[in-house]
């Protein structure tokens, strides 16, 4: 994997694709598209233009927002079927669809595919969702809190986990805007050192890792939690469940943190790992309110890719 700075091409793979001014300004739209959704007032942005849409994986969110989102723009969105790179090579796909498309959105497991087909196709490639990185669901959130917060300078977001594909991403939104990104994890856990290293050189923002949640929680502007780790057996299980216990986020855990903080558990939500029950019933718990900036997000990244 490449890790380009594929923007430049009409292409957006990774939150870091887009430079701080860049990112900014795609965050005010989508909370002036917000306020337009409110009011049954969309503009046709993407009138005329037709969207391919390829979803490997599950996720309805995601794909109902990008679906939905075309729609009220004035746009045409097509499903396709199949798997890129299974029965022919990913690329060959992407040249395909480039024939009758303006945009292809691909969600798939393997970031190279997304990469490649990006690599060789004559309109805008956005990454849907893969194993290394979720930088649509990032767009949502940081949507979200910008809304809320009235900026994100400063922002410092704790996230508790193992490095999973929306950990990368806060990751990579560090690399471009002036906030703190915090990976807290039992030893053993942390972003690949290569990662880091990577979107470190160049970070806008400041990105470490940290194993002492209480003491991360105590300044922390948004909490943010993913799944534990895949078990394979009952026995990995319970080692999982060991190890992870102690950084579950539950309502006394984010009594630490100041009042303005947001918690975010990414859904889909495991109550009794990762979150407590009463952790989701906490007021600082905004994650459904939250999500619906997916869909402003991900139209103001259209409109953008295809002006």
């Amino acid at each position: 994997m490449s890790f380009g700075n594929t923007i430049m091409t009409g292409h957006f793979l990774q939150v870091c694709d887009l430079a701080q001014e860049a990112l900014l300004e795609l965050l005010e739209r989508a909370q002036s598209l917000e306020t337009a959704f409110h009011v049954r007032e969309v503009p046709c942005l993407l009138k005329g233009k037709r969207i391919a849409l390829s979803f490997e994986d599950g996720g309805f969110r995601n794909r109902v927002a990008f679906e939905l989102g075309i729609r009220l723009m004035g746009g045409e969105a097509v499903f396709v079927p199949g798997r890129p790179g299974q029965k022919e090579p990913a690329g060959d796909m992407a040249r395909y669809l480039s024939n009758w498309f303006d945009a292809i959105v691909v969600r798939t497991p393997e970031y190279g595919v997304v990469e490649e087909m990006a690599g060789v196709a004559s309109v805008p490639v956005i990454n849907a969702r893969t194993r290394h990185n979720h930088p649509c669901e990032i767009l949502g959130d940081l949507a979200f809190v910008r809304k809320i917060r009235g900026g994100l300078d400063g922002l410092k977001v704790v996230f508790v986990g193992e490095p999973t594909n929306l950990c990368h991403s806060w990751f990579e939104a560090g690399g471009s805007l002036p906030m703190e990104v915090v990976q807290v994890c039992p030893p053993g856990y942390e972003v690949e050192t290569g990662t880091c290293a990577r979107l470190s050189r160049q970070a806008v923002g400041r990105l470490r890792i940290s194993h002492d949640l209480n003491q991360e929680l105590k300044d922390a502007d948004l909490v943010y939690t993913d799944c534990w780790p895949g078990r394979a057996t009952p026995q990995d299980a319970a080692e999982v469940a060991k190890v992870f216990a102690p950084y579950q986020i539950t309502a006394a855990l984010l009594k630490l943190t100041p009042a303005s903080c947001v918690f975010l558990p990414c859904p889909p939500v495991t109550r009794g790992e990762e979150v407590s029950e009463d952790a989701m019933a906490s007021p600082k718990c905004r994650v459904y309110e939250a999500k619906a900036y997916l869909l402003h997000a991900q139209n103001a990244l259209l409109a953008t890719l295809l002006a």
